[in-house]
């Protein structure tokens, strides 16, 4: 585990002391399950044609994701022919799709083609008996009778129990072993916080906790809702989850879901544990699927942000005036390379400085200001026009201030 890597990242070296990951138990390999084509899509105002899907899948695939969950075939026909078109693609990815307690969507399940299955029922008391008005009897009933099927068929098979992470510790054990003791049969079991109520230190006792009891490898499955579903991924991780459920972009219900990219850098770069993603394909799979949700990424979003690398303010871009030749990561966390971002932009504004003004020159092919004086009355002119406009200069604003001292 390094601290700095030439020309990839340079983050802190006391992520790597050995107070601090000593008592880390990361598997072996972590695996990324996406869930952008079924828990994505459920972000209100989303809908993905079977087109979409498609063009999605192969994307993912592209980029390295082991696992893809491609829908829930019950929801429509056109949702079912999607997975079935997926199937056929031949992809390295394993395709699971998202299916009930239901022996009848096992049958379709496995009529689509995919590998495995998610089967979900409500993990908390509340859920259980508030949404569906069952007792916890006939939830293990349903449950060990679905993954049962499910294996009969040959479906590799996910127990997704809804809501566990509010779900008193003893109800959830309880409701797993009694599907195990039953006939039921689990590959493995997601915990899943579905309103992103976990901390990080909570996600980690009850990922040891979940392990310890019941016997059972067990996936990450977190919401948005506090902002901290990559603190908890990675801490039921380090805890010895061995996969995580994202979605691109984070998008998802209320808040999202975790976001694959942060997520996997975040892996590699301040942990050191390598996913296998292609982190240079994260830029385009964001694109893609920005486009085909209609939901624009952020400027500033961690990773995929348009407008991450680069600077307005004066002084820091005079650090990287100076420091760009030496080592670009002198001013940067990773190599803006390493997710196929481009190069740092230089913008001029209320906050710039001469540093600006030679690197937006040297950009714009224009001749450098060796008179000082003229430099500041350019950007007196600058940071006038950035006010009354409340942004950063457009380059054919900068070029008629430009021309009109120089």
């Amino acid at each position: 585990m390094e601290f700095k890597q030439e020309g990839k990242w340079w983050v802190s070296p006391t992520n790597f002391f050995e107070e601090v990951t000593k008592n880390f138990h990361f598997p072996d390999k972590i695996e990324i399950l996406d869930t952008t084509l079924r828990d994505g899509e459920q972000e209100p105002g989303i809908i993905f044609t079977k087109e979409d899907k498609v063009a999605i899948a192969k994307k993912l695939d592209e980029a390295g994701v082991h696992r893809i969950e491609a829908g829930c075939p019950m929801t429509s026909d056109e949702d079912a022919d999607a997975i079935r078109a997926i199937c056929a693609l031949g992809l390295k990815a394993d395709i699971y799709c998202f299916v009930r307690g239901v022996l009848s969507d096992m049958d379709l399940a496995k009529d689509c083609g995919v590998d495995g299955v998610i089967i979900e029922v409500p993990g908390s008391e509340q859920m259980l008996q508030g949404g569906m008005r069952w007792g916890l009897p006939k939830a293990i009933d349903a449950a060990a009778a679905a993954t049962k099927y499910a294996h009969e068929l040959g479906l590799k098979v996910i127990f997704f129990p809804s809501d566990a992470s509010r779900s008193n510790m003893e109800f959830l054990t309880t409701l797993l072993k009694g599907v195990l003791e039953n006939g039921g049969h689990m590959d493995s079991v997601a915990l899943v916080d579905t309103f992103g109520t976990f901390s990080p230190e909570g996600a980690a006792y009850m990922t040891r906790a979940l392990i310890e009891e019941v016997g059972v490898p067990v996936e990450a499955h977190f919401h948005e809702d506090f902002g901290l579903s990559v603190a908890t991924t990675i801490a039921a991780l380090e805890a010895g989850a061995f996969c995580a459920h994202v979605t691109v972009n984070g998008i998802g219900e209320r808040a999202g879901s975790c976001p694959l990219e942060p997520l996997v850098m975040s892996l590699q770069c301040l942990y050191g544990q390598d996913t296998g993603i292609k982190y240079e394909k994260l830029l385009e799979l964001s694109q893609e699927v920005a486009v085909r949700s209609g939901k624009p990424v952020p400027p500033t979003r961690a990773i995929t942000g348009n407008r991450l690398f680069g600077w307005e303010t004066g002084l820091p871009t005079g650090y990287w005036q100076k420091s760009r030749d030496i080592n670009p990561l002198i001013m940067m966390p990773y190599h803006y390379s390493m997710t196929g971002q481009p190069a740092p932009h230089i913008y001029i504004g209320k906050k710039s400085g001469a540093a600006n003004v030679a690197l937006v020159n040297e950009r714009l092919g224009l001749p450098p200001i060796e008179d000082k004086e003229v430099v500041k009355a350019l950007l007196k002119k600058v940071k006038a026009l950035s006010i009354e406009v409340k942004r950063d200069l457009t380059d054919e604003e900068y070029l008629n201030l430009y021309h009109e001292m120089v």
